[in-house]
């Protein structure tokens, strides 16, 4: 029987690898961190997201995301906004808080 409230192992795991594998930059919340790991989109995207700073290993902080419209984030100094079909194609390592 399965208390309430009990943290199971498989909770703790699932936290754990939660920030070690790559998440959409959209699922981010604002405040959260993360690496860049891979961005997943056609040339024209991916130039015009390398052109502004999203090259594997940049560090990105979310600024804000209200879970609807543009994502604002801080990447290499620069407030970038992003729309959310853009952000879903940047994938980043979360940073453990």
């Amino acid at each position: 029987m399965k208390h309430r409230g009990s943290s199971e192992p498989s909770d703790k795991i699932s936290r754990q690898q939660s920030t070690l594998l790559p998440a959409p930059l959209s699922d981010l919340a604002t405040g959260e961190r993360g690496v860049v790991v891979e961005l997943l989109a056609g040339r024209g995207l991916l130039g015009r997201m390398v052109a502004l700073g999203f090259t594997p290993g940049a560090p990105v902080t979310v600024v804000q995301n209200f879970g609807r419209g543009p994502i604002i984030v801080l990447v290499r100094d620069a407030r970038i906004a992003l729309g959310r079909g853009e952000a879903r194609h940047i994938h980043v390592r979360r940073e453990a808080t």
